[in-house]
Order: C-alpha cells, then sequence, then structure tokens
C-alpha cells in the first residue's frame, strides 16, 4: 500500500511503499531510505533486538535509532515512531496494531 511520510520539523514529504505485516511487532523503516531522504534521526534510550520473519538476527545488529513522522494513509494523518533497521527491498513495515485500527479504511 502507498502512504506518505513526512519530516515533522519542516513538513516535506516523500511517498512509500509500506508493507503491512500482521506479525510484525513494531513499526520500521529502512535505514538506507531513512539516510537518503534525510529524516532527522533520534538515538533509542534502549537498543532492541529485531529478527527477520524467518527467526534470524537482522545484518543491522541491535536497532539503535528511530524516527518520528506524520504518516498519511488517505484522508488520514498520525504521528508515529518507526524504528531504523536494515528492511532489504521494503522502505517501511507497518504492525497488526496499526492495520487493526485502519483496517475499516483499508477493506
Amino acid at each position: 500500500m502507498t502512504i506518505g511520510i513526512e519530516k515533522v520539523d519542516i513538513h516535506k514529504g516523500v511517498t512509500v511503499k509500506a508493507f503491512l505485516d500482521n506479525g510484525a511487532t513494531g513499526m520500521f523503516a529502512d535505514k538506507k531510505f531513512i539516510e537518503k531522504n534525510g529524516f532527522q534521526i533520534e538515538r533509542l534510550d534502549r537498543p532492541s533486538k529485531v529478527t527477520n520473519v524467518d527467526g534470524t538476527n537482522n545484518s543491522g545488529g541491535l536497532i539503535m535509532h528511530k524516527i518520528e513522522c506524520n504518516v498519511y494513509y488517505k484522508e488520514h494523518v498520525e504521528r508515529m515512531r518507526l524504528d531504523i533497521c536494515e528492511l532489504g527491498r521494503m522502505e517501511v513495515i507497518l504492525d497488526m496494531p496499526w492495520l487493526t485500527a485502519h483496517n475499516p479504511e483499508i477493506n
């Protein structure tokens, strides 16, 4: 699905393909995508471990950073935290709580 992600400091955004993952334990953005688009990153107080869908450790190691951004989907906008890790071909992963909250709009 296509969503918009906007930088909260300068309100400049990009359109991105997001992957909905009902098994994800959080919401994530790809490190290369974030760097390429110049988002302001923040260091996490406590790093967290991330595993891939197949149970292996993520090649990027621990999650050390996050971004705060505005996420746009259709007429809806909300401020969200995305943890930064290596996602490979995906740019953003949205988790089950996001899907649950927005399911009526997606159906």
